[in-house]
């Protein structure tokens, strides 16, 4: 007998739904295990623990999804969720690996400072200023995904290890920053800048609880699921990432569309990042990201890649990062538990993926005629 992985074929469209949804659900079971433990290793009963972890996981959902300061809160969580999922699922649909979501996100707040203290600082004119950071940090996220871009279409490279590294340059340059020559003299000695000038933060809706990022990000997903299904680069891209020999035969420069793919990728990370500091933190500073460039690969892979789904489940995302503080507040649970949630999401995903899409067979082998 011959053991053999064979993928399978002609998978109902239901699948597509029901594997994310069951690797979430898995994880979730998973971590109320790790939680009843933690209880229980507190000095609780296990009956106590038992509802802690029911009452924890009941105040992580209810907060962020159930009364409406909470989804505000979401909504900003969601926005550099969005920004920097989008644009991994550009790359990811050549196959392309960029992991350096994180540091393209970086570098992007980085040029949004720069621009907003420092080159454009005289500028009053509130659409012109937003318009140039937009615009600096875009071509800085680009500019970051431009060295992994052309180290793979011509020294053929690893993207995932030189992305991956990538992003520990690009957040130690922002802590240099912060920590030395752009470090706010004011700022009672926190790693910090200066306040970005009004021109320089976004206007907001709702009593001023979300920024307008919120709509820039819904109506970037809606053009680049317009890029996917309705032009030549949506078309060749998928045929590229399927099947590089084929599109090779069709004509497509591979190089060409690597290169395209990750300045783009790159490019809505920066943008990314730049909105998060005009909306949010109005100034750069130390771990100003827990993590959005990581949790964003989650994100790209539960919704297939789809930008209008990635919007979706970056809005879930954003709900359970935000019940995730409020356990930190209310539970004292430490921070490593969130990141614990977030790989076992991630593992589950994948293998998942795994279970549904491929099968194993027993084969027997042919006796060999002499």
């Amino acid at each position: 007998m011959k053991l053999r992985i064979e993928k399978r074929k002609d998978l109902p469209f239901y699948m597509n739904i029901l594997v994310p949804v069951v690797s979430i659900i898995f994880s979730l079971l998973v971590m109320g295990i790790i939680l009843l433990i933690f209880f229980q290793r507190s000095g609780m009963s296990w009956g106590q623990a038992f509802s802690e972890t029911l009452s924890a996981y009941g105040e992580m959902f209810s907060w962020p999804f159930g009364n409406v300061y909470g989804i505000y809160q979401t909504l900003l969580k969601m926005v550099p969720l969005a920004f920097v999922g989008l644009g991994l699922s550009f790359a990811y649909r050549m196959k392309i690996w960029n992991i350096g979501g994180e540091g393209q996100l970086y570098m992007g707040a980085f040029a949004a400072t720069w621009g907003a203290l420092f080159l454009f600082n005289g500028i009053e004119n509130k659409f012109l200023m937003i318009t140039l950071i937009l615009l600096m940090g875009a071509a800085f996220g680009a500019l970051w995904a431009a060295i992994p871009a052309f180290m793979k279409a011509f020294a053929k490279t690893d993207e995932i290890v030189v992305t991956l590294m990538l992003n520990y340059v690009a957040i130690f340059w922002v802590d240099y920053l912060v920590y030395g020559p752009w470090k706010d003299p004011k700022g009672y000695n926190f790693p910090l800048t200066a306040e970005y000038p009004e021109s320089a933060k976004l206007p907001t809706m709702f009593n001023g609880e979300v920024h307008v990022g919120i709509i820039m990000v819904i109506v970037l997903a809606v053009i680049l699921q317009y890029v996917y299904s309705r032009t030549s680069w949506g078309f060749n891209s998928a045929i590229a990432g399927d099947n590089q020999k084929a599109a090779k035969y069709a004509g497509i420069n591979i190089g060409f569309y690597t290169i395209v793919a990750l300045l783009v990728s790159g490019a809505i990370g920066g943008m990314g990042g730049a909105v998060q500091m005009m909306g949010i933190q109005h100034r750069l500073q130390h771990g100003f990201s827990p993590g959005y460039g990581y949790t964003a690969i989650i994100i790209a892979w539960l919704a297939k890649l789809n930008p209008l789904a990635i919007l979706l489940v970056s809005f879930l995302f954003g709900g359970l990062l935000v019940g995730n503080e409020q356990l930190q507040m209310f539970y004292r649970l430490p921070l490593a538990l969130i990141y614990i949630f977030q790989g076992l999401v991630l593992f589950s995903l994948m293998g998942g993926e795994a279970i549904f899409n491929y099968r194993i067979r027993f084969v027997k082998e042919r006796a060999v005629e002499e």
